[in-house]
């Protein structure tokens, strides 16, 4: 399901709407990295493309990610990882 959520990025209140999965996949990260949420999504926001929206930039933030550890969105390893 799409939901809105909302996040202070350098002192500024802002919103984006993004799927459970994908806001899921954020907070994982975040738990991995050891950073907050708000401090990646900073990130995230600091270093998208002028065009691009947030929840586009986010989208594919996770992805990259899932890709660069070889984990399909199901959730299991790619065989091509060994």
């Amino acid at each position: 399901m799409l939901r809105k959520h909302s996040v202070s990025i350098r002192g500024h209140r802002t919103s984006f709407s993004i799927e459970d999965e994908f806001y899921q996949e954020l907070v994982e990260i975040t738990k991995a990295g050891k950073l907050p949420l708000a401090k990646l999504i900073s990130q995230i926001d600091g270093s998208r493309q002028p065009d691009e929206n947030l929840s586009s930039a986010l989208r594919l933030f996770v992805l990259k990610s899932l890709k660069e550890n070889n984990i399909t969105l199901s959730g299991t390893t790619s065989p091509n990882s060994q």
